[in-house]
C-alpha cells in the first residue's frame, strides 16, 4: 500500500517523521517498505507491505499509529486524530430516506446520511495533492472525500445522488438471478444470487463492498447526496469479486475484516469534509441497520509469560505502556494478570499470545533471546504415518507406483463416479474453466495418469499399476459437503490385445484381490479375513457384471465396510480414452489407517496331525466362494478346522453355466490323531449339505 509522508505526518505530533525514520519504525513495527519515491511536490511516497492480518494498516491512520507505539524511538510521538466538527441539521432523515437491511448476517451493519443542498465540483488542492500522492484521480469533491476516507481510515464508503434513487430507498439484498448492473467502470454484469447488492426499489445500484453502480452515481448535477458507511462478511464480498474480476480498493479492504465498531467516528469525519467541501447541510440523525455491534475482545495476559515467550524481563508498566500506545485498554486485576480490551479494529488479537507478540513487535522483535543451541527430543512416527509408510511398502512390493493426481476434473468424468443422491460440487472461478468439478473418486486422476502413460509408450511387465491416496469430493441434494479420503488402486488386466479373454479378466480381478489381502492382512493382522460380495455398483462407473463390496472381519468380530473393487465398464473406459480393460479398487483410507497396527496374536501349535479332504463340487456359475465357505463352516462339523479355496475350473466336461469349485476341508483333533473312520461322516454330511443348498455335483 502506497503511504504519503506528508499525509502520514498529520497524525503525528511532532508531524516531522523523516522518510528514514518511518522506514525504521514500520520496518520494525513488521511492515517492510518495498519501494520509496519522491514526487515533483516533494512529498514521498512509501510502499508499505501489509501482512493479510493487519487490515487496519491499510490506512494512514492505522501506520501512524504503529510508528507512535514503537518503542524506543528516538523522538517519541503521539497519535493525533482529527477532530470533525458536527455543522448545522436540517430536517430528519428518515423524512427524505428509508432504508432496509433484508441480509444482517452479511451485512452486519449499514449506515447512511444524508447531506441536502450539495454543490458538487472541483476538489481543493490539498485534497488533490493526497490522493495523487496515494495513486487515484481526482473526480469531484464528494467521490474524492469518499476515497480520502478509505485511505484515512481504511474504512471504505460509497455515495449515492438521492434524486436517483427510486422510491428513495436503500435495500440490501441478495440480487436477482440474472439481474443486470452497469457498474461504475461502465461494464454491464449480470449477477448471481449469490451477489449481495444495495439496492433502491426497483433495482440493483451498486454490487455491495465492491464497487458501486452508474446509475445512482454522483456528477456535477447532483444536488442532494447520500453518504453510507458498512461492514460486509469478507467471504461473500471476496466471492463477488473474484468472479467478476473486479478489484478495487474497497473490496481489498472488506476481504480482509473491517469491524463494525470502527464506522461511527470514520462515517463523521466524513460527512463533516462532505458538508465542508460541498457546502451542504446534513439531515438530522442518521440511519443504521444490522446486527448488534459485537462486545469488545477481552484478553486475559499473564506478564509472568510474557517473559517465558520472549525469553528477556519486561515490567509490568512497561508492558502497560506498550499495550496502551497500541490503543489496548489494560487493567490490571492481579499481580500476574492484565485484562486487556481489544479495540475494535485489531481483528487479528484474540488470544494471550497475540498480545505478547505485540509487546515483542514493539520493543523489536531482534531483541529477543536465541539460544545457541535447541534441544530436541526425537520421537517415534506417529502411528498414521507409519500406517501410510507401511500401504505404501506393501503396494510397492506388489508393483505397484504411487501417483499424486490432480483434484479437479470435468462434469462429464464426475458424471461416472456419482451414486444416486450425490451431486457434484463445481468452483465458479475463472481460471477452471475446463476441470472446474473437485473429483467425486481418486480414480479420475489414477485414469488419466494411466492415458498419460500410454500415450507416452509407458510398459511394465504384467501391466502397469497406480495406487494414490487422497480426498474426494460430493455433495447430497441439500449441498451438504461429503469427502472422504480414499486408497484408489488401478491395474491393467494381463493380456497384450484390446478385447482381453474371460481368463485375462478373472486373472485381473484376482490380482486386484490378492493386493487386497495384503493390504488387510498388513493393516489388521492376519487373523482378519476379508469378505467380498457380488453385488451391482450403482454407479455408472462399474461394470455391473463385474464389481464387488469389500468387508473385513477382525480378529475382534467386528466387521467393517472397506471399500469397492472390480473391472471399470467399457463407458468410462472411452470417456478416459482408454481401449484396454483396467481392474479398480477404492477402499476407506481412514478405516485401513485406524487399524494399525495390527495386533500379533499367538497360539499354541498343534501337536497332533490333521486330515485334509478335497471336495469337487459342480455348481452354478453364479454361485460365490464366500457363499460356499461360510454355508461349510456354519455345518458344526466335529473336529472341523478351517476351509481352503483351491481351484476353480471351468469346461465343456462341466457343462455351459456351471463350474468346478475344489475345496480343501481340514479336520484335527486337538488331544489325539485322528482317524479316517471319524472323517468320513463329516465329509459325508458337507456333501449332503452342499447338494441340498447348491444343487452341487461331486466331481470325481
Amino acid at each position: 500500500m502506497d503511504i504519503s509522508l506528508k499525509w502520514l505526518n498529520q497524525y503525528l505530533a511532532p508531524g516531522n517523521v523523516t522518510p528514514d525514520e518511518a522506514d525504521r519504525l514500520l520496518t520494525q513495527a513488521g511492515f517492510p517498505i518495498e519501494e520509496r519515491r519522491t514526487l515533483p511536490s516533494g512529498d514521498v511516497v512509501l510502499d508499505v507491505e501489509v501482512t493479510s492480518n493487519r487490515g487496519d494498516c491499510l490506512s494512514h491512520i492505522g501506520c501512524a499509529r504503529e510508528i507512535a507505539a514503537m518503542h524506543g524511538a528516538t523522538h517519541p510521538r503521539t497519535l493525533v486524530l482529527p477532530e470533525p466538527s458536527d455543522g448545522s441539521l436540517g430536517q430528519p432523515i428518515d423524512q427524505c430516506l428509508a432504508l432496509e437491511n433484508r441480509q444482517p448476517d452479511v451485512c452486519p451493519l449499514f449506515t447512511a446520511h444524508v447531506i441536502r443542498g450539495c454543490r458538487v465540483g472541483p476538489s481543493p488542492a490539498w485534497l488533490v495533492e493526497a490522493l495523487e500522492a496515494v495513486g487515484q484521480r481526482s473526480i469531484n469533491n464528494v467521490v474524492d472525500v469518499t476515497n480520502f476516507i478509505t485511505f484515512e481510515y481504511g474504512n471504505p464508503c460509497h455515495v449515492f445522488d438521492l434524486e436517483k434513487l427510486e422510491g428513495a430507498r436503500l435495500i440490501i439484498r441478495y440480487a436477482y438471478e440474472g439481474e443486470t448492473l452497469t457498474t461504475l467502470d461502465g461494464k454491464p454484469r449480470t449477477l448471481k444470487c449469490t451477489d449481495l447488492v444495495v439496492a433502491d426499489a426497483t433495482r440493483a445500484t451498486s454490487l455491495a463492498g465492491v464497487i458501486g453502480g452508474q446509475d445512482s452515481e454522483v456528477d456535477a448535477s447532483t444536488v442532494d447526496v447520500v453518504f453510507e458507511m458498512a461492514t460486509w462478511a469478507p467471504i461473500t464480498i471476496r466471492a463477488a469479486a473474484r468472479r467478476l474480476g473486479i478489484r478495487t480498493d474497497a473490496g481489498y479492504r472488506f476481504e480482509r475484516g473491517v469491524h463494525p465498531g470502527t464506522i461511527a467516528q470514520a462515517a463523521r469525519r466524513a460527512v463533516a469534509l462532505l458538508c465542508e467541501l460541498t457546502g451542504g447541510q446534513r439531515c438530522k440523525g442518521f440511519l443504521a441497520e444490522g446486527a448488534p455491534i459485537p462486545e469488545p475482545v477481552r484478553v486475559r495476559l499473564r506478564p509472568s509469560r510474557v517473559e517465558h515467550i520472549i525469553g528477556r524481563r519486561v515490567s509490568v508498566s512497561d508492558a502497560l505502556a506498550t499495550l496502551r500506545a497500541l490503543d489496548i485498554d489494560v487493567r490490571q486485576s492481579d499481580e500476574d494478570e492484565l485484562d486487556c480490551e481489544i479495540p475494535p479494529y485489531r481483528l487479528d488479537l484474540t488470544r494471550e499470545i497475540d498480545l505478547i507478540e505485540e509487546i515483542a513487535r514493539a520493543h523489536g522483535l531482534d531483541l529477543v533471546a536465541t539460544a545457541d543451541r535447541l534441544s530436541m527430543r526425537p520421537r517415534a512416527l506417529q502411528t498414521s504415518e507409519r500406517a501410510m509408510r507401511q500401504v505404501g511398502s506393501a503396494l510397492t512390493g506388489l508393483g505397484f507406483f504411487e501417483t499424486v493426481t490432480f483434484t479437479f476434473c470435468t462434469p462429464a468424468q464426475a458424471a461416472h463416479f456419482l451414486s444416486a443422491g450425490r451431486e457434484p460440487v463445481n468452483v465458479d472461478d475463472e481460471r477452471r474453466k475446463a476441470e472446474p468439478t473437485l473429483r467425486p473418486s481418486v480414480l479420475t486422476g489414477l485414469l488419466q495418469c494411466r492415458r498419460a502413460n500410454r500415450d507416452a509408450g509407458v510398459t511394465r511387465p504384467g501391466g502397469v499399476r497406480l495406487y494414490e491416496v487422497a480426498n474426494c469430493f460430493a455433495q447430497d441434494a441439500a449441498r451438504n459437503s461429503i469427502e472422504r479420503r480414499t486408497l484408489a488402486m488401478l491395474l491393467d488386466v494381463p493380456g497384450s490385445s484390446a478385447r482381453r479373454s474371460i481368463d485375462d479378466l478373472q486373472s485381473g480381478v484376482r490380482l486386484m484381490r490378492g493386493a487386497i489381502d495384503t493390504l488387510c492382512a498388513d493393516m489388521f493382522g492376519h487373523a482378519a479375513t476379508v469378505s467380498v460380495r457380488s453385488m451391482p455398483p450403482g454407479i455408472p462407473a462399474w461394470d455391473d457384471q463385474a464389481h464387488a463390496q469389500v468387508s473385513v472381519c477382525t480378529a475382534a468380530g467386528s466387521q467393517i465396510e472397506l471399500g469397492r473393487f472390480g473391472l471399470l465398464s467399457r463407458e468410462v473406459l472411452a470417456a478416459f480414452g482408454l481401449d484396454a480393460p483396467v481392474v479398480a479398487a477404492e477402499l476407506d483410507a481412514d478405516a485401513l489407517i485406524s487399524a494399525y497396527p495390527p495386533r500379533a496374536l499367538a497360539h499354541v501349535l498343534p501337536q497332533f496331525p490333521g486330515i485334509e479332504r478335497d471336495l469337487s463340487l459342480i455348481v452354478p456359475e453364479m454361485v460365490p466362494w464366500n457363499d460356499v465357505k461360510s454355508s461349510l463352516n456354519q455345518l458344526g462339523l466335529e473336529y472341523h478346522a478351517g476351509t481352503r479355496f483351491v481351484s476353480t475350473f471351468r469346461g465343456r466336461q462341466i457343462g455351459h453355466g456351471r463350474k468346478s469349485v475344489t475345496v480343501r476341508m481340514l479336520f484335527r483333533a486337538p488331544d489325539r490323531t485322528l482317524r479316517h473312520e471319524e472323517v468320513d461322516p463329516q465329509v459325508q454330511r458337507a456333501t449332503e449339505a452342499m447338494r441340498s443348498r447348491f444343487g452341487a455335483e461331486i466331481r470325481a
